[in-house]
């Protein structure tokens, strides 16, 4: 770990820096449910990581439904996930020691999301962390959003620092073939009940949760 010189660390931020997980999936579920697909909640686990024109289009595909309006399903999914995040949304542990010992390094932040700004601005009033952010980037308007490499790239760019100095934080395969296709180091903080999956190794280093990054990034 030493002998690689970071200059800044990205994060993810549904399911790294705030527990939103579960309310994409039950949102993802209600909205999808009303418009008549035979889905549970357990299945809207397969697009995590994914942006919602994605995953509207991802089951658009798969069980399809008369009036098929991407934009306006996927507006419905997002007010009711960032009204739940602005209520009730809870930061994921040691988000705030996470991003302060970033700080004490003296290394750059970043914020790469597959979200739109609606949800990133209802993140970080809620959280209240918007001002330790060096750049922001969303793959909203982007062509392709995650596992496509171009919102890590872009944050690099917007940090100013080479893809291969930075050290993306992701909790999502999607979002680690994202970073990984990018060029940059990479953290993966699955959910528990994935922690056990093989696919993690595809990540440079698992941690359990952000209370272990500082003692990751000191070594």
């Amino acid at each position: 770990m030493s002998q690689i010189n970071f200059a800044a660390v990205i994060f993810d931020m549904d399911g790294v820096l705030i527990d939103s997980e579960p309310s994409w999936q039950a949102a993802e579920y209600k909205v999808l449910s009303q418009l008549g697909l035979p889905i549970s909640l357990s299945d809207t686990q397969q697009t995590t990581g994914l942006r919602i024109d994605q995953v509207v289009d991802y089951w658009y595909k798969r069980h399809p439904w008369e009036g098929y309006d991407n934009a306006a399903t996927a507006e419905a999914i997002v007010q009711q996930v960032a009204d739940e995040i602005i209520r009730s949304g809870e930061a994921m542990p040691g988000v705030k020691q996470a991003l302060e010992a970033c700080k004490q390094r003296g290394l750059k932040i970043g914020l790469a999301t597959s979200s739109p700004t609606l949800l990133i601005d209802a993140v970080m009033q809620k959280l209240a962390i918007a001002d330790k952010f060096d750049a922001i980037e969303s793959a909203e308007t982007l062509a392709l959003g995650k596992p496509h490499p171009e919102v890590y790239l872009n944050c690099a760019k917007a940090l100013d620092v080479a893809p291969s100095h930075c050290l993306a934080i992701e909790d999502s395969f999607n979002g680690l073939i994202a970073a990984r296709a990018a060029n940059m180091h990479t953290v993966v903080i699955p959910a528990p009940h994935e922690a056990s999956q093989a696919r993690w190794a595809a990540a440079h280093q698992q941690l359990v949760s952000l209370d272990e990054l500082a003692d990751y990034l000191a070594r």
